[in-house]
């Protein structure tokens, strides 16, 4: 299909903002996605090439958050395969389970996890940790549920992989969001392998889009770095609000 610079002013800057809030939060599919919708491209070629760039961002996140040393390996390891595993049942439950009645249960799911981020702890103070093998099999066992939701449906894996990270399995703020770094880069890579194989990836397009995600990205870690806990609470409220709304509008229109 052709595109333009049209396509382009509005894919890049929301792309941009979409590299920054997942840099520091995850969810930012919930801002890139909509924005190749917006720009008129065809659904499974907004999807598609929507990962190229969602791809490369995440990349360098993934990077600079390894050299940070927020990246439990061994952990994050056992997640992405689990996170994998996940996705290719979700991708299969996709095909017999409603995409309305899904949307449905997430206006419940949603409201809920709000209320978490306003009133726990979890993205303020840090959890009495548990012992290796407990925290091993609860971030697996999270890893396998998120990767369900992301074959599934998508939207805000990483802002609800960190959420559970911290709250169910007790990792800090830097290796929660490390490790769903590490699984998000390798779900998107995977998807893109399936994208390319059969054509519905517009190449140019996402690479230039896949910079203005990295340079987003590269400023979001800055921030994150720079801001820690307090800077995350307020962007994943932003977010939650962000899929409530266009759930709401999904099932509206």
């Amino acid at each position: 299909m052709e595109w333009g610079i049209q396509e382009l002013l509005i894919i890049c800057p929301l792309v941009f903002l979409a590299g920054f809030v997942d840099a520091i939060a995850g969810g930012g599919g919930l801002i890139s996605l909509p924005a190749h919708l917006i720009a008129g491209l065809p659904v499974h070629f907004a999807i598609a090439t929507n990962k190229m760039s969602a791809a490369m961002g995440t990349s360098l996140a993934t990077a600079r958050f390894a050299w940070k040393g927020y990246i439990p390996w061994k952990l994050s390891s056992f997640c992405v395969v689990c996170a994998l595993t996940g996705s290719a049942l979700g991708a299969r439950g996709a095909l017999m389970l409603s995409d309305h009645v899904f949307k449905i249960i997430m206006l419940a799911v949603l409201p809920l996890t709000a209320f978490y981020v306003l009133r726990g702890r979890g993205l303020t103070a840090e959890k009495e940790p548990y012992g290796e093998g407990r925290t091993t099999l609860l971030s697996m066992g999270i890893a396998f549920a998120l990767g369900v939701y992301d074959g599934f449906y998508g939207p805000g894996t990483g802002t609800f992989l960190i959420l559970l990270l911290m709250g169910g399995a007790h990792l800090t703020l830097q290796k929660a969001n490390g490790t769903a770094k590490a699984i998000n880069l390798t779900t998107n890579l995977a998807a893109l392998a399936v994208f390319l194989l059969n054509d519905k990836v517009l190449i140019p397009l996402g690479l230039i889009a896949g910079a203005f995600n990295v340079a987003g990205s590269y400023f979001g870690t800055r921030f994150f770095e720079r801001g820690g806990a307090k800077a995350v609470r307020p962007v994943m409220i932003g977010v939650l609000v962000i899929f409530f709304v266009r759930v709401i509008l999904d099932l509206m229109f």
